[in-house]
Order: structure tokens, then sequence, then C-alpha cells
């Protein structure tokens, strides 16, 4: 392969491509090592993990309690007096099913005893993500005391217990409906609100540090359009205009917000006027960041309560639900006439099957094509879909983005509450294929792994368990498909997903071959270096150099 000014110039056998590149080009032979196509991720939430993660304090691995108050006394001596500490969670994120804190040598969460003893003289919060409900948070004494927590505060308010001990102290841990997003609760939102969650000064590095970890794993595209306001699309701007994109990025904001404890309620007036600057604002031809389309989602997760199914299933707390609607049915067909008249791209958040069918119904009723210019809207998710519904869905020429964190993450929970009945129609890749669908792929809440992502595309897996889940497998090339190639059809993006002329020279250098490696051994696979548009954003891409000579701007890479 032969690559000049960050652009993909040849590809053929080696010495074809070396008569292409010419006698000055730079060399690298990467000695039996294999090159891709970068990753797209098509649900990364990468902006909104990364802010949220940089100012924490990192428990992931944390062993113990002493573990725990090492580190918040560490961040103590560098924060200032009265000032909040806060930390992640103990375990892996998002679903924390293969370690969390109950893997802690003490099987439970420090209370408020050893957080005081830790940071005598800061608030220290110990924070619960989602999309884990029921889950357990953690304050200290000084904590408490800025959120109004006593002796005298109800044993519980809302679905949040207040723990307490023999004398009726708090001990510090909250339980229930206490994650910071998509929680469902009023009374655990109104306490978050007073914590600095979001921290201004935490948004650039916490991106910049979140792009360098996704270019790790290989990923050099990303598709930022759930829970997208104007105010980070401007972050992205910035990044772009300081040329500090380490991937590229497509944006689209979403029409209205919600999970957030800060989120505002709908405001159809404030509605109709994102749609237009969502219109205004449209970029399809920037090569490092895209800004296309809106975004619109009615329901949330199942762990929650949130997710709109047909029939009754049981919450978080044993009551039965069909979920909650952020965002009437009506609206929603209000806001797919705006785009399909202003010619904007609309991106459809739908996880059951409820809301599938109610979108469905409402898209089957539209006058007028679908696509715009032959770019077809997007539906996002479908996490739950039936045969009937795959097939009205590529009737419609949508495309579509899942993610296999669904069938890994969430399997057991879907049989628990549910029943085992909707499994078979959990994240059905092959049946998405089947019907002619174009699919993309992405992480959203977990694993980050891409590698892990294509064995479970591969072996469709529940959580840590390892047991094989109800839906049918895909080929290895279907599945590398999905995060190169169509993903980037789906998202409209041209020159990105193939190695062939023409292309941006976004590569992954990896240590085997994903297509014929033993698929046990296919999460391991390594990184070698990340290169994005021609430039090593990871890695190193002379380690295996065979012969180098003076660098000028084209470089051969057999493979």
């Amino acid at each position: 392969m032969a690559v000049t000014e960050g652009r993909i110039t040849a590809v053929g056998d080696d010495a074809a491509v070396r008569r292409a590149a010419g006698p000055d080009a730079d060399v690298v032979d990467l000695d039996g090592a294999t090159v891709l196509p970068g990753f797209v991720d098509t649900h990364p939430h990468l902006l909104h993990f990364g802010v949220i993660a940089e100012p924490l304090v990192d428990l992931a691995d944390a062993v113990d309690h002493s573990d725990i108050a090492a580190r918040i006394t560490s961040r103590a001596q560098t924060t200032p007096v009265g000032e909040w500490i806060m930390t992640t969670p103990v375990g892996e994120p998002h679903y924390f099913l293969r370690r969390s804190y109950r893997d802690l040598a003490e099987g439970v969460l420090p209370d408020r005893v050893v957080l005081d003893r830790a940071a005598p003289h800061h608030p220290v919060f110990i924070q619960a993500w989602a999309p884990v409900i029921p889950n357990t948070c953690v304050l200290n004494s000084a904590g408490l005391q800025r959120l109004g927590i006593d002796r005298h505060t109800a044993d519980r308010i809302g679905d949040v217990c207040v723990e307490k001990d023999t004398s009726g102290e708090p001990t510090g841990r909250l339980h229930g409906a206490v994650t910071l997003y998509y929680n469902n609760d009023d009374s655990m939102n109104s306490l978050l609100r007073r914590l600095p969650l979001l921290q201004p000064n935490a948004f650039e590095p916490g991106v910049i540090r979140a792009m360098r970890a996704a270019n790790a794993l290989g990923v050099t595209t990303v598709y930022e359009a759930h829970a997208m306001d104007f105010s980070h699309i401007e972050l992205y701007r910035w990044l772009r205009s300081t040329d500090q994109l380490t991937v590229r990025v497509q944006c689209a904001p979403e029409a209205h917000i919600y999970g957030m404890p800060d989120d505002q309620p709908l405001d159809v007036n404030r509605l109709l006027t994102r749609l237009q600057r969502a219109t205004d604002m449209v970029d399809r031809d920037d090569d490092m960041l895209r800004i296309d389309g809106i975004t619109v989602g009615r329901g949330g997760s199942c762990h929650s309560g949130q997710l709109l199914m047909r029939e009754p299933y049981r919450g978080p707390f044993g009551t039965m639900t069909t979920g909650r609607s952020f965002v009437p049915a009506d609206t929603v067909e209000k806001i797919m006439r705006f785009c399909l008249e202003s010619g904007l791209r609309l991106n459809m958040m739908i996880a059951g099957n409820g809301e599938l069918a109610t979108y469905l119904d409402q898209l089957e009723r539209l006058d007028g094509p679908l696509r715009v210019g032959d770019r077809p809207w997007i539906v996002q998710h479908a996490a739950i879909a039936e045969p009937h519904q795959i097939m009205r869905l590529a009737a419609l020429r949508l495309g579509l983005t899942t993610t296999m964190s669904f069938s890994w993450g969430k399997g057991k929970l879907f049989a628990e509450r549910v029943g085992q009945h909707i499994l078979e129609h959990l994240v059905p890749l092959q049946r998405f294929l089947d019907a002619g669908m174009t699919v993309g792929c992405g992480t959203d809440w977990g694993p980050k792994n891409v590698f892990e992502h294509l064995a479970l595309a591969v072996e469709p897996r529940y959580g840590a368990t390892g047991r094989p889940a109800a839906t049918a497998g895909i080929s290895r090339t279907e599945a590398l498909a999905m995060w190169t190639r169509t993903a980037a059809e789906v998202l409209g993006w041209e020159r990105i997903g193939s190695l062939v002329v023409d292309h941006h020279a976004d590569l992954v250098v990896v240590d085997r071959n994903p297509l014929t490696c033993r698929l046990a051994d296919l999460t391991d696979t390594r990184v070698l270096a990340t290169m994005l548009g021609g430039r090593t954003v990871t890695g190193s891409m002379t380690d295996a150099t065979a012969s180098t000579t003076p660098a000028q701007s084209r470089r051969v890479t057999p493979a």
C-alpha cells in the first residue's frame, strides 16, 4: 500500500506499489502484522464518558477500602479545602459485570467513616453510573451535610434508600435509583444537581484523553449523535480549529436531551428552534468534523424502567411498566415532517419494540421519499426488533447503527424483567443482514474493545457468564464490515472504511489477522499502531521497519 499526503494512492503487489510510490518513498515493513481499515464507532459517547470521568479519582481497579482511601487522600492533597472530591465507581464500566464493588476484599463499598479518614476536610462522593439500577453510591460526612442528609432524613425518598447504622445515623451509602444519569428519580436528581458533575475545565482534556483511548483501540472515526447538545458540538469545532482531533467526528445534535439531572423539560417552541439551528449548521464536506442531522428519542433504558415496550415488564423496583416517554409520539411526527420538508437527516433512537412499532407506523404514513440525496435516515439501536419489524425497517431503506453491548450487557436483565421470550429479538444482527439492511456497529456502554465486539457478533454471549445468546451470529467478514465499510455507508461518509485507492489513509496495524486467528484469541488482539490520514496517532509504524530511507511524503506499507 502506498500513502501520499494522507490518501491511499496504490494497493497491490509489492513491486507495483513500489513503482507507484517512487524511489524516494519511506518504506516500512510490518514484518507479518495485519493492516485493517480504521474502525468506525457509530455510538461511543466519547465526549460524554470522557468529560464525566476526567476530573474523577479512578477507582476502577481498586482492591479494598484501604486502596480507595489512599487514592482519595492523594487527591485531597492537591484539592482546595472544601471542594468536592468525586470518584468513579469500582469495577469495569459500564455494566460492571466482570468486576464491581462486590469484588472488593470487603465485598461492599466503604462507608462515611472510611471516607472521613481519607479526606476529613473535603466532601467526597463515590459515584454510581448507569445503566445499572438499583445501584449504590457513597458520601462522606461532609458530603452528607452538603446535601442535607442526616438522621432526620427519611429512610426512603422516592426510589432512593438512605442506609443507616444501628444508632440511626446515615452510613453514607445510598441505594436504589442513584446513578448519575437515567435514574428516573426526581429526588435523586435534586441531590445530583447540587454537585459539580460536569466541570467546564474537564471538557477539553476529557475529550482529548477519550480520543487517545479510542485510537489505542484502533478507532479513527466516531459518530456522536446521542445526547449531543450544541455546546458539545462547539467543543468539537474548537478541537478541529486547533488541530487537536485524533479521530474523525460526525455529530448530530439532539432535539430534546434527557437523562442528566439538569436537563430541561420538553418545550415545543425550544425544540423547533433547535431543529432550525441543526439545519443551519449542517456540514457534510469537512474531512475531520461533520455535522449532519437531528436526533430524536422517546424512551430510555430497561435498567431504569424507561424502555418503551409493547407489553408490561418488571421495572427496577418490582412495579410493572411499559416504559416512559420523554417526547410525545405526535411531537416526533412533527419532527419527521420538518426533516422531510427541510432535507435535514433524522436519526431515531429506538430501543424497545413498542417504541419501534410507533415509529414504523409514523414513518410509513409519511408522504415523500425518505432519502435526501440518497442519504438515508438512521435508526440507532433497534435493540429489540422482531422479524416483521425488521422487514418494515428494510422496506423504508433506513440505515442502522447498533451494538453487541446490549446483548452482552443486558441479556440476563432482559430475561429477568421482560422474559426469556424476548432474547431471540435482542440485537438480531443476522436478521438485519438477511433483510438487506446496511448496518454499522458501536460500543455505546461497552465493553470498549472493538475486537471483543467482533467476537460477540460471531458468537453472541451474555455478560461475564459466557452463556451463548439466543440470536444467531454472523461471519467475521460481516462483523468487520460493520465496524468499517458499512459503518461508513450508514454515515454517508465517503473515502473512509476501506483500504482502496483515494480513500483516507486511516489504518490499524494489529498483531494477528482477525479473520483467521482462533476466535478465542480474537478479543486479545493488540493494536500496534493507528494511523489517521497518514499520521500515526498511537503506537509506532516503524517498530518493525526493515528499511528506511529519508522521509518524504510517501510511505510504502506492505502488509
